[in-house]
């Protein structure tokens, strides 16, 4: 029995081989330009917050250290954990801000601890306690 000769790029060649994008090209493009698009969002916007934090004024208020929190992310099987520190202050205005501090200046305070707070936008600089 003989069977037909097809002539004509087979889905391989439409695909991979430039015979047009088919829906696996559209869809590696589409996922390349979104992944390529987080990035820029997420450098573009450390760059606006640190410009923000630069142009504004380092100011030093009384505060009180209201609570403490940590953010810990990876650690599963052979990664290494990466751990975030966050402490609450609240100014005498009564407004609260909380801001990121090494792992350091974290351990040396404590809740309820009164002092001056020195920061500059959401920029922690320093708190001596009183």
């Amino acid at each position: 029995m003989d069977y037909p000769i097809i002539e004509g790029p087979g889905f391989f060649e439409r695909t991979f081989l430039g015979g047009g994008p088919g829906l696996f090209g559209v869809f590696f493009a589409l996922l390349f330009i979104f992944i390529i698009g987080m990035f820029i969002f997420v450098i573009g916007s450390s760059i606006r917050q640190w410009s923000q934090n630069n142009s504004s004024p380092r100011l030093t208020v009384p505060a009180k250290v209201v609570t403490k929190r940590t953010n810990t992310r990876g650690g599963s099987g052979d990664s290494s954990a990466s751990t975030t520190y966050y402490v609450t202050f609240e100014v005498s205005s009564g407004d609260r801000m909380e801001l990121q501090l090494n792992g350091q200046e974290y351990g040396m305070l404590a809740d309820g601890d009164m002092g001056i707070l020195s920061f500059q936008g959401t920029r922690y600089l320093s708190f001596e306690r009183k």
